[in-house]
């Protein structure tokens, strides 16, 4: 009986579905504020416009033609990205640049927290010792170059200091093909002050307690930097290689004042973007020119992508310590 009137009982109706709330229409003062707006931000989006997305897209059109400024641009398809990865040119520039951030980068990131170590120190006048290694990091890249033009001669000073140590045969640097990227990254070297402050900011953000508690554990100075101030400066550490990717990437100037702008002895100094100015504006391939620029923006922010998304394996962060 009781399963018989249970099979009669009809089931139960879904709740009927909550209807959309009517869209209200704004009013005559809200359309006058967003006409204010855009109107105050007008200046701003048409620069944008103008200068930033607008050239973006043409660079990427041009990309795809072959124009020089006297002829109109003559539309090529992917020409260009062929006969760029076909160019012993376009390959040499690319070595050239992957052994001076491979060889560069490393070594300005290790020299630039020993020096902020050195500048952590409390001594009497590290404050003046602190001005004067900054220093180099504040002049013009050109006037770097000028200076170590000098320096890095087969008479210079870097030669005769050598010779002074003992080395009869000292380098070519700049004349040898094997030793110019080598002189640019040591003049890198010569302008690591930037990353050493922003290293030594970093430095002095980390808790003096977790070095007195160490201290109590019987940690010594080793044990407490590799346990301590590396990982509690990993955010640091990431903002300067990431600057220091950039930077390398970006090598025009120094280049072009060492190597001149045929880039050096046998093309030993001829920087990705040098061999883009030189395809642009020495032979007039503007398409070309645009195709290197795109793959050259492509590298890069694949690059620097896989390496926030691959920093959470190794960046400390003090947030999620928190509750």
């Amino acid at each position: 009986m009781t399963a018989g009137v249970a099979a009669t009982v009809p089931p139960a109706s879904p709740p009927p579905a909550a209807r959309p709330e009517p869209r209200r229409r704004r009013t005559a003062s809200q359309r006058r504020e967003a006409r204010a707006g855009l109107l105050f931000a007008s200046p701003w989006l048409i620069g944008m416009l103008t200068f930033t997305v607008g050239p973006i897209v043409a660079s990427v059109v041009i990309s795809l033609t072959d124009w020089s400024l006297a002829s109109p641009p003559t539309f090529v398809g992917v020409d260009n990205y062929a006969d760029m990865f076909a160019s012993r040119d376009f390959r040499n520039s690319v070595t050239v640049t992957l052994t001076y951030v491979l060889i560069g980068v490393p070594l300005f990131q290790v020299a630039g927290l020993a020096l902020a170590l050195l500048l952590n120190l409390k001594l009497p006048g590290i404050r003046i010792f602190r001005t004067i290694m900054f220093l180099p990091a504040v002049l013009s890249g050109v006037a770097v170059a000028v200076l170590w033009v000098q320096l890095l001669r087969p008479e210079g000073a870097v030669n005769n200091t050598l010779r002074f140590f003992g080395i009869d045969d000292p380098p070519g640097w700049l004349a040898s093909p094997d030793w110019a990227v080598p002189a640019v990254v040591l003049i890198g070297l010569w302008s690591i002050g930037t990353g050493a402050i922003i290293y030594l900011a970093g430095l002095q953000n980390v808790p003096p307690e977790l070095y007195e508690v160490a201290r109590i554990d019987g940690a010594g100075p080793v044990r407490a930097f590799f346990s301590i101030t590396l990982p509690m400066i990993t955010p640091t550490l990431l903002f300067t290689l990431l600057n220091g990717i950039i930077g390398a990437f970006q090598v025009f100037d120094i280049a072009y004042v060492l190597g001149g702008s045929r880039g050096g002895s046998g093309g030993s100094l001829s920087f990705y973007l040098l061999y883009l100015w030189n395809e642009g504006f020495r032979n007039g391939r503007f398409g070309y020119a645009s195709a290197l620029a795109w793959v050259f923006v492509l590298v890069a922010a694949v690059l620097i992508v896989t390496i926030l998304k691959t920093s959470n394996r190794w960046v400390h962060d003090e947030s999620e310590e928190k509750p």
